[in-house]
């Protein structure tokens, strides 16, 4: 089990990117958050099996073939949030 902190960029504000991180996520079994930043940024934050969340990525890197673009995107281990039991959207 692990958490990780994710920041994407490119078109990823204004396409509906933060409903289509939130359907896969939960279709993973991932718990954890999206929100938009100000600066033009997403802030993922993911928790799950290791390998369940690579798959995710990917998927979420790859868009939705339309209107999402991810440009680049870091991410970082951040602790583990016990008993956390979904995902979902914030604003802010």
């Amino acid at each position: 089990m692990q958490k990780v902190r994710l920041l994407v960029s490119g078109r990823v504000q204004g396409v509906g990117f933060r409903y289509f991180v939130q359907r896969h996520a939960q279709s993973y079994g991932l718990t954890g958050s999206v929100k938009n930043l100000d600066n033009g940024l997403v802030e993922i934050y993911v928790q799950g099996e290791s390998d369940t969340i690579n798959q995710f990525l990917a998927t979420i890197i790859k868009g939705d073939g339309r209107f999402i673009k991810v440009d680049d995107y870091s991410c970082k281990a951040v602790p583990i949030v016990p008993d956390e039991k979904r995902f979902s959207c914030q604003y802010y």
